[in-house]
């Protein structure tokens, strides 16, 4: 079996909804179709992905003022953010560009979560978030390093499963 879905993706709703999914198969077995809204990104047919980029940051500056002023440890607190901050980054990470800039954004939004998680202020040095815990830091995640961690993951998942994508190998 096949874990390959067919998502019809029109920005006309009207056209979407009433025009039937085409019959594409896959060694003879018919793909599933998925409705798009119930796919989790927020883009368009022309590949902009402006939308998902934004959901992402606005999930991530919630998870960051969830934790202000929290009874949890920092650590505790950390990990929360992480869970319900990053993993929004991590879900889409490997499925749309992302420029430097953005990243970089996104990277401040992290860094003020850790702060937040340590009750120290914004305007505090970044570099004791940054650095690793080996180097007496509390090791905010990178946002290029989860980019790239989800890239492997997804090649390597990609990789597993005997569909089209492995045989394109």
């Amino acid at each position: 079996m096949y874990k390959n879905f067919l998502a019809l993706i029109d920005k006309d709703r009207k056209r979407r909804e009433s025009t039937p999914a085409p019959d594409l198969r896959i060694n003879g077995e018919r793909l599933k179709t998925l409705d798009i809204n119930d796919v989790g990104y927020w883009g368009t047919g022309n590949e902009d992905m402006s939308a998902t980029r934004e959901v992402v940051r606005e999930k991530a500056r919630v998870a960051r003022d969830l934790i202000k002023s929290h009874p949890l440890t920092p650590e505790l607190s950390a990990k929360l953010f992480a869970q319900k901050g990053i993993g929004a980054f991590r879900f889409s990470a490997a499925l749309i560009e992302w420029s430097q800039s953005e990243l970089e954004g996104l990277q401040k939004i992290l860094v003020q979560a850790y702060k937040n998680a340590w009750h120290v202020p914004w305007s505090s040095a970044n570099s004791l978030y940054t650095f690793l815990t080996a180097e007496d830091g509390h090791e905010c995640p990178l946002s290029s390093g989860e980019l790239t961690q989800a890239l492997l993951q997804h090649v390597d998942q990609c990789m597993r499963h005997e569909d089209v994508v492995k045989k394109l190998c």
